[in-house]
């Protein structure tokens, strides 16, 4: 057995969950780097961006975990997003 081979979808396999994939892990890497850099409220549009393409992608994979976890990540970014549209609102 390769120890090496990945489980997950090739490219070739699922090339629009493949580029999904990607996509939003370039979008939630640049999330990350705005949240260390304290760049409010823009890293959390990026983080909801990139978690609804990668809930997409669980979908996609029929993958439950993935689905959860992204489906509650979604429930926690709106929830903020929510809080500051409704603060600058006031």
């Amino acid at each position: 057995e390769n120890i090496a081979k990945t489980a997950t979808p090739s490219k070739h396999q699922h090339p629009l969950s493949w580029y999904i994939k990607w996509t939003s892990s370039i979008i939630l890497i640049i999330g990350m780097i705005f949240t260390a850099n304290n760049i409010y409220p823009y890293n959390l549009f990026l983080h909801f961006i990139g978690i609804t393409g990668w809930l997409w992608v669980a979908v996609l994979w029929n993958d439950r975990a993935l689905i959860v976890l992204n489906s509650v990540a979604l429930a926690i970014f709106a929830n903020g997003m929510i809080a500051y549209l409704l603060k600058i609102l006031q």
